[in-house]
């Protein structure tokens, strides 16, 4: 659109004709921002519960959390549209809602946390702990500042969280699980099964003949969508990254060497570890007394026992220099020889004693070995903080209705064409487009826009950008027969094939239930008569899928049944025996399987009591405000 203006703008009567416009534009927005005034602005929450609002920053911030946390968890980027796939500012609202339902019970029924039960629990928390097992405050405050919070925040968020975990034992503590449903699950769990089957093979449905047209033409015709051709969409890219704008070569040895010698340690070899024990002692007299004591003869680990150290205290466990704590530790563990004992050495938590009971030695690769992967990282280090400056420059001059070959060939970047790619960013042969490097987004916005339209530039993972242009539109089309005729052979003998298979195997089945052997259907048949004992539910075995142990599971014993692990084989089976092992109440297993149940029951009570909360005190929510929260559409 800017591109347009731009042009429009040339002339004296363009210039007149976006002067209007513009007007009136500006009457426009003075009028409605009047009428914003009047009405008392506008709402910005995304939920409102029993009064309270959720503002849209709590959501935002919320929702950035978890949307991290699932990157971390998947281990793979995920594009915005992904997480809403995925039903993630759903859950997030479900939980912002659900706590302040709680919330509202809470304070309805008086329940209040004392700042001193607040502090002692904060104070137990095994986050906020040093290595001495200790609260540590410096670690307790690193650990706010990471998180973005507050001394204070912290604190009340502390005391609503206790809050509600009182509310939360009240309405479902001590739930006593029936007898009868821990036999059930018992039962359920513990049951194992045996049977004999045999394997029918695409073979077995018998010659298949060749489909005449008019059986082919009505089998296309029912299936039209699966044979459509979906909409392909042509695009012109530009794009900078930090790979593509790196020159290693300008990259001097010496700059290299002096990288190298930076991250050698964690880069290019693993750095020496300890594996140390120490004692911390309240006053530097008991710490030398327990030295001497030491030097004289005794163990590390005698000194520990008698100064009523326990095992998790003393071993600090196997540590880079640069993991442990204390400065001063460090320095002095890193100094000793393999068994070693320090001298009394007076550290961050008190005077300690500490004791190198194992070494394992540095490797590291030299720099003539990784110079060229060197000398890369740097160009692309580079090249990242050139990035931004690139990325403006090219911005200004598609302000200036600059076409992406034009700016290509000025900035000497690479111009890609993209003949033809779907939303699921693949070709007409069904393979990725290289030149989308795997990005849904991208495919995504190629989607959302339009030939001849001004587009955004798409961040890359690796922090560049790609701007494209879309040049033609192949609109999605029913594809006729002689277009895809193989294709829609192919389908037709699978069906076929599924539908003969499935006939035969439903006469073998009444023929077990009528109480013909299997082992006589599998001579008759020239198949092999397997057989599998132990079955458990929910787990292959023996050759036997997933999909057959469920209905293996499904069938009385002595009878006969039928899976389909794919479209071209069948397993027709016959459950021969299923034993269920007594009901102990006192092995481990069945308090594991009772636990397990009280956090089901428990979970879905609360549930139930959130959800008649909800009703009574009244959840509206404003979806136009997510949107806009996360950085989507109103």
């Amino acid at each position: 659109m800017l591109r347009g203006i731009n042009r429009i703008g040339q002339s004296w009567v363009g210039r007149v004709i976006v002067a209007i416009m513009f007007g009136f534009l500006i009457i426009s927005f003075a009028i409605w921002g009047i009428g914003d005034i009047f009405r008392g602005g506008v709402r910005t929450q995304v939920a409102t519960v029993g009064g309270v609002d959720i503002p849209a920053e709590a959501f935002r911030n919320a929702y950035q959390l978890e949307y991290q946390a699932l990157i971390r968890r998947t281990g793979r980027s995920i594009t915005p549209e992904q997480a809403r796939a995925f039903g993630l500012e759903d859950r997030v609202l479900a939980r912002l809602i659900s706590e302040t339902a709680f919330d509202h019970e809470t304070q309805r029924y008086g329940l209040h946390i004392s700042d001193e039960t607040v502090v002692k629990a904060i104070q137990a928390d095994p986050s906020f702990k040093g290595p001495g097992g200790l609260f540590d405050r410096t670690l307790f405050y690193d650990v706010l500042r990471q998180s973005g919070m507050s001394e204070a925040q912290y604190v009340r968020e502390q005391r609503f969280v206790m809050a509600r975990q009182q509310l939360a034992e009240a309405v479902s503590g001590a739930l006593r699980i029936p007898l009868a449903m821990r036999e059930a699950v018992h039962r359920y769990q513990a049951e194992r099964r045996s049977a004999e089957f045999v394997r029918l093979p695409a073979s077995a449905a018998g010659e298949v003949p060749a489909p005449d047209e008019a059986k082919l033409q009505a089998f296309h015709d029912e299936r039209k969508s699966s044979f459509r051709s979906p909409e392909y969409r042509s695009a012109t890219l530009l794009a900078i990254s930090p790979a593509i704008l790196a020159k290693p070569d300008a990259v001097s040895d010496e700059d290299a060497r002096a990288y190298y010698a930076r991250v050698k340690d964690t880069r290019f070899g693993a750095p020496e570890k300890r594996t140390i024990q120490q004692i911390i002692f309240p006053t530097r007299e008991q710490a030398e007394a327990a030295s001497a004591k030491i030097k004289a003869g005794a163990s590390f680990e005698e000194i520990a026992r008698e100064n009523k150290v326990d095992d998790a205290t003393l071993n600090l466990g196997t540590l880079t220099r640069g993991e442990m704590l204390d400065e001063a530790s460090a320095e002095a563990a890193f100094a000793l020889p393999e068994g070693g004992v320090s001298e009394p050495v007076a550290g961050r938590f008190g005077t300690a004693l500490l004791h190198v009971t194992k070494i394992e030695k540095s490797t590291l690769k030299p720099f003539e070995e990784v110079a060229g992967e060197v000398k890369a990282e740097i160009a692309r280090e580079r090249a990242r903080n050139e990035i931004q400056s690139l990325h403006d420059a090219i911005e200004d001059q598609r302000a200036g209705a600059k076409t992406l070959a034009e700016i290509a060939k000025d900035k000497n970047l690479p111009l890609v064409e993209v003949p033809a790619v779907d939303r699921g960013g693949r070709d007409k042969s069904g393979q990725p487009v290289a030149a989308l490097g795997g990005q849904a987004a991208l495919a995504a916005a190629i989607f959302r826009s339009d030939v001849g339209a001004d587009n955004e530039a798409v961040n890359t993972p690796d922090g560049g950008y790609v701007w494209f242009d879309v040049t033609g539109i192949d609109p999605a089309r029913d594809r006729p027969l002689a277009e895809v005729r193989d294709q829609v052979v192919a389908e037709w003998r699978k069906a076929e094939v599924a539908r003969l298979l499935a006939e035969k195997t439903q006469i073998l089945v009444g023929r077990i239930d009528k109480g013909e052997s299997m082992e006589a259907l599998a001579a008759e048949l020239g198949l092999k008569r397997e057989t599998a004992t132990d079955i458990e539910r929910g787990k292959a075995r023996d050759g036997l899928p997933v999909v057959a142990i469920t209905l293996l599971f499904a069938t009385p014993v002595g009878k006969g049944g039928s899976a389909a692990p794919d479209d071209e084989s069948r397993i027709v089976f016959k459950v021969t025996g299923a034993t269920v092992p007594p009901f102990m109440t006192t092995t481990q297993e069945a308090a594991g399987a009772e636990r397990q149940l009280r956090t089901l029951l428990t979970d879905d009570l609360l549930a139930q009591y959130l959800a008649d909360v909800e009703k009574r005190i009244g959840v509206q929510v404003f979806r136009s405000n997510i949107r806009r929260a996360i950085g989507g559409e109103g």
